[in-house]
């Protein structure tokens, strides 16, 4: 019995995966999924709506098929493209699971940078824009409209983790929560949608927090709610039973992630809880794709923040004073990590 030969279909997907990420940006970026949403629709009638040129119009739509995006019922002329339950979930505006901002600023922003890996690789310095003496984060705060996308986004990719949080978490043994960079108030919303005994705190840059209570007006909490502004740098955190952040952590080295611990330990009464939510990496680093991409990621965005194993968080919370930690699965590669005071 011999090996079967070696052959490079995988290298190649892998190799030319940009074309099929670019296929899909493109199609947010055109609506494709809004478009169509619980319609069947021609390829000439899709085309039409979308306003884009026949010549690759089909290549395109059924590019879409092939990568399991679209539906297609029939051939030719008599095809009829619907979409999929996860485009119509998380792809479709109408949706209220909508993520499709978080891949509009990739299309706009990550997709552009990601081609300066190599150089980050070599330098260790971010590849957006401070690699022009920018600062990317100021530029998004700057402008209300690429604001308010970055906050839909980040949301929209939580949403489901945040759901899953709310409902596997006992939450029924506390009483208050606090949401460091809470954005858009996503998570204090799906928290306090599902247990009515608890108050919540949203705590963000005051740029942020006119959006924030925006939503949390929409949906009816502002009683139950407080957006409150300041900077999880330089301020104190406020107090809560439990302390959530949300893909916080990540964006910053060890000194800043041990810094922030510290002040989640100070903020919590005897028997509080720190919940991360994160790609946590498993920890033979050899599984979690997509939490080794987004490490890679914070080194295209920032200065010195990474991604991390569980037996990573656990030291720096020990070391901060935690007497115990664990780790609950969420949705895909994602989980929360919990320290208990």
């Amino acid at each position: 019995m011999t090996d079967a030969p070696a052959e490079p279909t995988r290298i190649m997907e892998i190799g030319t995966g940009f074309m099929a990420s670019r296929v899909l940006l493109s199609a947010v970026e055109l609506d494709v999924f809004g478009v169509v949403g619980a319609q069947r629709l021609s390829a000439e009638a899709l085309r039409q709506r979308l306003d884009i040129h026949p010549r690759a119009a089909t290549d395109f739509f059924d590019a879409l098929v092939s990568l399991g995006l679209l539906v297609r019922a029939g051939e030719g002329a008599e095809a009829r493209y619907a979409n999929t339950p996860e485009t119509a979930a998380f792809l479709d505006p109408a949706s209220p699971s909508y993520m499709g901002s978080i891949l509009t600023m990739a299309g706009r922003r990550l997709y552009q940078h990601w081609g300066n890996l190599t150089e980050g690789l070599r330098t260790g310095l971010p590849q957006n824009e401070a690699r022009a003496g920018g600062d990317p984060f100021e530029a998004i705060y700057a402008d209300p409209q690429r604001l308010e996308e970055y906050v839909a986004g980040m949301a929209g990719v939580q949403h489901t983790n945040f759901r899953i949080l709310a409902e596997r978490f006992n939450f029924a043994r506390h009483q208050s929560v606090c949401d460091v960079g809470g954005a858009s108030g996503a998570l204090c919303i799906a928290i306090a949608q599902r247990h009515p005994q608890l108050t919540c705190i949203s705590f963000d840059l005051p740029q942020v927090t006119p959006l924030a209570r925006r939503r949390v007006a929409a949906a009816g909490l502002a009683d139950r709610i407080e957006v409150r502004s300041g900077n999880f740098l330089t301020d104190d955190l406020p107090r809560a039973e439990v302390i959530v952040m949300g893909n916080i952590l990540h964006d910053w080295g060890t000194a800043t992630k041990q810094a922030l611990l510290v002040k989640a330990y100070a903020a919590l009464p005897p028997g509080g809880v720190l919940i991360a939510v994160e790609n946590i990496i498993d920890d033979a680093r050899r599984e979690n794709t997509i939490g080794l991409l987004m490490s890679l990621n914070m080194l295209i965005e920032t200065r010195d923040g990474y991604d991390y194993t569980f037996p990573q968080f656990d030291q720096w919370c020990r070391t901060a004073g935690f007497r115990s930690t664990g780790r609950m699965p969420l949705a895909g590669p994602a989980s929360a990590a919990l320290a208990w005071k």
